[in-house]
């Protein structure tokens, strides 16, 4: 009876180890999706880092709700004389024009981040495109009728939405570098992830919608670093200091 037994759990294991091996590959793989890029000259394209021979860096940050922290993080970039480009939700700059004023005062750059802050890879292609087009609306409204460049909400892009962003004469934007301050994992974290891996040409991403608690501390840390040795640029200006290092999502 114990030979069966041994047996038997022997068997379950074999069923169980493969089966939890795919079920994680599955989930690295999602989770990863929008990381995972492929270079092709004949595929729709998003920006992704900029050229490694450059030694500039590109600082973005994410607004789609609050008005707290967006305007400290302002005043950091201010004393630290750096500017930056920032993705508004569309939603988030109707409601907030005194800010996003604010941010053009300070030299910074505008990027779209859709209207509504959902993910366009569960959308119906139709809705995706509504919502780009209301929000290209809510910037021109705002006089940013020169506002080009998107970034997916969430990042979640595939072919067809990059696709569909370039018909509509946008130029689609992720990023290289996330040290997920969203989290709020302490202002050293943010630090060190940002200081131990940033590279030339990397895009580097933060938030500054009112659920971030530490950014602006951990740019206290960064800006100074970062000054040190590369220069911070808008995305803009990372484009046209060289030629750029442009891939796709699969």
């Amino acid at each position: 009876m114990r030979r069966l037994y041994i047996i038997s759990i022997r068997k379950t294991l074999l069923l169980i180890l493969p089966i939890s091996f795919f079920i994680a590959l599955f989930l690295f793989l999602e989770s990863n999706y929008t990381s995972m890029v492929f270079s092709s000259k004949e595929e729709p394209r998003a920006l992704q880092t900029g050229s490694e021979e450059n030694n500039a860096i590109a600082l973005t940050f994410n607004i789609s709700h609050g008005d707290e922290q967006a305007l400290p993080i302002l005043e950091r970039l201010k004393k630290e004389d750096v500017t930056a480009t920032f993705f508004l939700s569309g939603e988030w700059a109707e409601r907030h024009p005194d800010i996003v004023e604010k941010i053009t005062e300070g030299q910074h750059e505008i990027g779209m981040l859709g209207y509504e802050y959902a993910s366009y890879t569960e959308m119906e292609t139709a809705d995706v495109q509504k919502d780009i087009l209301k929000a290209k609306d809510v910037f021109q409204k705002l006089g940013l009728d020169d506002t080009y460049l998107l970034r997916a909400p969430n990042g979640h892009l595939n072919e067809e939405i990059i696709s569909l962003a370039e018909q509509q004469g946008l130029k689609v934007v992720h990023w290289s570098l996330n040290p997920n301050d969203w989290t709020n994992p302490g202002t050293k974290k943010i630090a060190e992830d940002i200081l131990e891996n940033v590279a030339n040409g990397d895009i580097i991403l933060l938030h500054a919608s009112d659920s971030v608690k530490q950014t602006e501390q951990a740019l206290e840390l960064v800006l100074p670093e970062i000054k040190s040795n590369q220069s911070l640029v808008t995305i803009s200006e990372l484009i046209s200091q060289a030629e750029t290092k442009q891939e796709i999502l699969e």
